[in-house]
Formats: C-alpha cells, structure tokens, sequence
C-alpha cells in the first residue's frame, strides 16, 4: 500500500485502487465498472454492481473512505481527459482496464519487493479472512462478497484460522 508515488495523480489513484480492493474485498471487474456515483465516500457505503448484475451495498472502512475522497478531490479531476462515469481512469482519462489494474497491482508489488505475482483476487481473499479471523458471521461474509453460494466462502473456512491470526497479527502489528 505504501509504494504508489503520492505526489502524482496516478500514485494516489493507485493507493485508492488498493484501498478499494482490501478494504471492500472487491473483484477486479467489479472495480474497474465503478462509476462516481457508487462511491460516496461521505456516507462510507460502496454500491457495487457485482456478477449476473447483483447489487450488493458494502461498508467501507474509514481509512478506505479516506482514500476515495482524496482520489475524488486531488487526483481524478487531473487524470479526466473526456466525460467519464467511470471511478478509475486510466493514464489517457479513459476507464481503467482490468488488465492495466493487475499491471498496476504487479508493479506496485514490485517496487516493494515482494514476492509475485500478486493478484487482485490477493487482496479480495486477505479481505475475507481477515474478516473471518476477525470473527464474523459466515452469512455476512458471503453477502460482503456477492457469492450467490455459502459453499464458495465456505472455502475460507478451510484455512487453520488461528495461523492465519498468528500471521496477520505478525505481518500487521498494533501499535
């Protein structure tokens, strides 16, 4: 999260980007079709249009928020070249593609030097365990997701949730 370069539109386009994919366990395709409008960072609620054309309504942390509002006021204002509804925008000002979204997550990844590739479907199940190491309802899990089956998040479930405490906690220490 901390190697976009924050001086630069795309940077902090970047930075929301990641924010947005963690902090609401979206899919890349879900991400990339944002428009404005779904992201009202003020309210802390993201309106995403999800698979089969499922509306789901997902909390966004507040950090989260933050990012969308700051992308929103300093950086998309900057990248738009023509009309767009589009929440990302690519180099050009057209709508960010799923490919150039990997591109940006890989390269990101990169600069920080971890170990690759990482996938947007990375963050979106780090978004879910985190959740359920977290203690949260399996039901909860599985709206925040859009799985129209329990049995797809009933997958996270396999994990040995106590490693996955031991690792977050050591990869995330509070302070």
């Amino acid at each position: 999260m901390a190697s976009p370069d924050l001086a630069s539109p795309l940077g902090i386009r970047d930075r929301c980007l990641m924010e947005l994919i963690f902090g609401a366990g979206l899919r890349i395709s879900e991400v990339c079709q944002l428009g404005v409008a779904d992201a009202v960072a003020s309210t802390g609620l993201l309106r995403i249009l999800g698979k089969r054309g499922k509306v789901r309504v997902v909390p966004l942390p507040g950090q989260t928020s933050e990012w969308v509002e700051i992308y929103l006021r300093d950086s998309r204002p900057k990248l738009v070249k023509k009309a767009s509804s589009h929440l990302f925008l690519g180099a050009r000002g057209g709508p960010l593609s799923r490919q150039s979204a990997f591109l940006i997550l890989d390269s990101h990844r990169e600069q920080a030097g971890l170990p690759g590739p990482l996938s947007p479907h990375t963050l979106r199940h780090t978004y879910a365990v985190t959740l359920l190491t977290g203690g949260a309802d399996l039901r909860v899990v599985q709206e925040l997701l859009g799985h129209s089956s329990i049995d797809t998040t009933q997958v996270y479930t396999q994990l040995d949730l106590e490693k996955v405490r031991v690792s977050y906690r050591k990869a995330h220490p509070r302070k």
